[in-house]
């Protein structure tokens, strides 16, 4: 197996070139298959990453797939070539695939036909293990002493050729992605967590796809300065407008048209295009050549009748906000206070972050309205209903049933 030179106090030494050089992007689907061969006679995990051009083209699909594989070496995919990865992930499919921060790479790799049935994510270990810094670099340097040059995170991708020092950025992503694998994995162990990492790791490969979001366009930076209903109709046709031409141009919605923008527009509710045309933004060129698209939605939300208005809060099946329960709701309010403290106990004694012990939306959901009685067995059908791991379960029904407990007296 590959191994990285031992941490030492000395200064991390910078990690400059992938050890067997930067190799030739896989670009067509014959070459393909001599990946997916050597990848299969490599052995132990396989190290993937993947790059995206989030803030520059509308979705998050991947535009660089890299793979790695002890006795095989590095691979970087092209999927604009090789749009199909489909044979690569069946070759690897009963392999454990290490990734960083596995949920924002998994669903852009199954666009391409790959998805795991086991894995290890280095950003969650260093999580459960409690470290200051969890991002790769940081991990990398405190955990291994090496150095990564992270000048290119957030290029766009989908740049045609890719520069040969954005390829080599992203070669060494998955260089050390192994030998760091191994390393955080010998600390769970030491620390008794590994079975806690690995139940967390099951529940990421079991997760289904997310929902749609309700209302998207409830998400609008500055959308809470809009207060009235007519105002926020105008931020949902403006929102959906955008959201159209976006994606027909494949460019990410905020280089089409601001959130601000669409705010500046929602409080001002120009009666004419020409009033529109006076606001700040719309005053460049690519705005006015649209003037009358984004116009047309402000009209299109004046006109709508008071019943099709939108509510001024999204609707919401959870508890209210925790900051309104002492005035609301002032029992749930010090069962919140009891339960968080008790939390906050058990993740200090295991050294790792609170929100990594129980979701804060699961611990308020249940508080709010707890189960009756607020025994163990209840306190933790309850937890397990929402999604908690048995872990999670074990260090935490005990203490929240006794908080629920002591606070109902």
């Amino acid at each position: 197996m590959e191994t990285a030179a031992p941490v030492t106090a000395d200064a991390p030494v910078p990690l400059t070139e992938p050890r067997e050089g930067l190799p030739e992007v896989t670009t067509d689907p014959a070459k393909l298959r001599a990946v997916v061969d050597a990848v299969t006679n490599g052995s132990g995990p396989v190290a993937i990453d993947a790059e995206r051009a989030s803030g520059y083209r509308y979705g998050h699909s991947a535009y660089l797939v890299q793979v790695r594989r002890a006795g095989a070496g590095t691979f970087l995919i092209d999927p604009l070539g090789v749009p199909d990865l489909t044979p690569l992930g069946a070759a690897i499919a009963d392999t454990e695939w290490v990734l960083h921060a596995a949920t924002q790479d998994l669903p852009c790799l199954a666009e391409v036909g790959m998805r795991p049935t086991t894995l290890f994510d280095t950003e969650l270990a260093g999580r459960l293990l409690g470290l200051p810094r969890v991002g790769l670099g940081a991990l990398v340097e405190s955990v291994l002493g090496f150095q990564l040059e992270k000048g290119h995170s957030a290029a766009d991708w989908s740049t045609r050729p890719l520069p040969e020092a954005w390829l080599r950025y992203a070669a060494l992503d998955v260089e050390l992605l192994i030998e760091l694998r191994d390393t955080l994995e010998r600390q769970l162990r030491d620390s008794g967590k590994l079975e806690w990492a690995l139940e967390e790791f099951a529940a990421i490969v079991a997760a289904p796809p997310p929902e749609p979001r309700s209302d998207p366009w409830r998400r609008t930076s500055g959308v809470h300065r809009v207060r009235d209903r007519r105002g926020l109709a105008a931020v949902r046709q403006l929102w959906l407008e955008r959201d159209s031409l976006a994606q027909q141009r494949d460019l990410s919605p905020g280089r089409v048209l601001p959130d601000a923008a669409i705010i500046d527009a929602a409080l001002a509710m120009p009666a004419t295009p020409e009033d529109l045309a006076k606001l700040p933004v719309f005053k460049g060129r690519a705005q006015r050549r649209e003037l009358k698209r984004w116009f047309g939605a402000i009209a299109a939300a004046r006109a709508l009748p008071t019943a099709e208005l939108p509510p001024q809060t999204a609707r919401y099946d959870g508890p209210p906000p925790a900051r309104s329960w002492a005035s609301r709701e002032p029992e749930a309010a010090a069962r919140l206070a009891a339960a968080r403290a008790a939390l906050g106990e058990i993740a200090e004694q295991h050294t790792l972050p609170v929100e990594n012990l129980l979701t804060p939306d699961t611990l308020r959901r249940v508080v709010w309205d707890p189960p009756d009685p607020p025994t163990v067995e209840n306190v933790a059908s309850a937890f397990r209903a929402r999604g908690a791991r048995e872990w999670q379960i074990r260090l935490t029904a005990k203490p929240v049933a006794e908080s629920l407990t002591s606070t109902a007296i």
